[in-house]
């Protein structure tokens, strides 16, 4: 991987080439246009090699990967042209330390990663569709770039508040990304998401500024493991930055819903008191909850950053920490909880590729 990383673009549009070229009855599974999907293959992979030796975070990694490709209508079959192309690629630009050993590993890998997706969307397939159908039933614009975007399903939708899941809209067919929950489990089945508008971002522009209550999304299955546990009486910190405030507000009325009175403590970051959006909603709850705490930090008005904050509190021995947010916030978050004795196996959060990716 070191090997490849710097020629990463040319390995990624290497393999895609010999992939169609090879295999052109692949390439309706792929979006028309490629620009988002490019990067995904080797950061998958980089995520895998990274966790190569924790098998539970790999397994849950590739298990997620497994039941999402279902949307796409990958089938076991698939796997194999996938990886004969994908050795194609990383024996042609590590070419000066492949050898015999190095490709009987690969194949290795490969084939145990490409197994338990199979493994995966196997049982899946047993017990859900491979994408809901979701009816937009309103569109609340909070600011001018984010939108509170609330579906209704066409077949129940099970799901665990701190999760996420894929979303496609009309306008870019077969292109996914990833939303979290902003709210727990509702009586009524209704989803609501939270959605920033990026630059150049394809679906989160449609999502804000196009998408009208009647527009039918799709949803692909849930995923993620920022949950939390009621078998425990911890504490709950909690980090949320931008759209990452909505897991997070989900997590709070999961613990209200059990009716434990353990306490939670919510810092909400900023940038400026505009990106505070969800402010109010998350005052309402801390009104509503004595053992809730809200804390806003916004980075202008308090020259601190968020991970910053957190030390400035505490201890946080007996609590289990969960982040939301830019993969650069939940990075720094990381580190700074790490550096203050909260313990790895405490800290949840579901920017396993991102934090890899920023790692390289």
């Amino acid at each position: 991987m070191d090997e490849v990383a710097p020629v990463a673009d040319k390995v990624t549009s290497y393999f895609y080439a010999l992939l169609f070229v090879r295999h052109p009855d692949l390439r309706p599974l792929f979006p028309a246009a490629m620009d988002a999907q490019r990067d995904r293959l080797l950061k998958a992979l980089l995520t895998a090699a990274e966790h190569i030796d924790n098998t539970e975070i790999l397994v849950t990694y590739l298990q997620n990967l497994g039941r999402g490709h279902r949307k796409y209508g990958t089938r076991p079959e698939h796997y194999p042209a996938v990886g004969e192309c994908l050795l194609g690629a990383l024996s042609r630009f590590a070419d000066r330390i492949w050898d015999e050993e190095t490709e009987a590993a690969w194949v290795r890998a490969y084939t145990t990663i490409s197994q338990v997706m199979i493994d995966a969307a196997a049982a899946d397939e047993l017990r859900a569709p491979a994408w809901w159908y979701a009816e937009v039933v309103s569109h609340d614009l909070r600011t001018p770039d984010v939108a509170v975007v609330t579906v209704r399903t066409d077949q129940p939708y099970p799901f665990r508040a701190g999760q996420y899941t894929s979303l496609e809209t009309p306008w870019w067919p077969r292109v996914w990304r990833h939303y979290s929950f902003a709210s727990a489990p509702r009586s009524d089945g209704l989803l609501s998401f939270h959605v920033k508008a990026v630059a150049a971002g394809w679906v989160s522009n449609a999502l804000v500024h196009r998408a009208r209550p009647g527009d039918i999304l799709r949803l692909g299955p849930p995923a993620g493991s920022m949950t939390v546990d009621h078998t425990t009486d911890s504490g709950l910190l909690c980090l949320g930055g931008g759209t990452g405030i909505a897991p997070i507000k989900a997590l709070v009325e999961d613990v209200a819903e059990h009716g434990h009175r353990r306490p939670v403590e919510v810092f909400y970051g900023a940038r400026t008191d505009h990106d505070l959006y969800d402010i109010d909603t998350m005052l309402r709850l801390q009104q509503s909850h004595s053992w809730l705490a809200v804390r806003p930090i916004v980075d202008q008005q308090a020259h601190l950053q968020l991970p910053d904050a957190v030390r400035e509190f505490g201890p946080w021995n007996e609590y289990d920490a969960y982040l939301s947010g830019p993969p650069g916030m939940i990075r720094n978050g990381v580190d700074a909880l790490m550096d203050i004795g909260v313990p790895p196996e405490r800290i949840r959060h579901d920017a396993v590729e991102d934090l890899v990716a920023l790692r390289g």
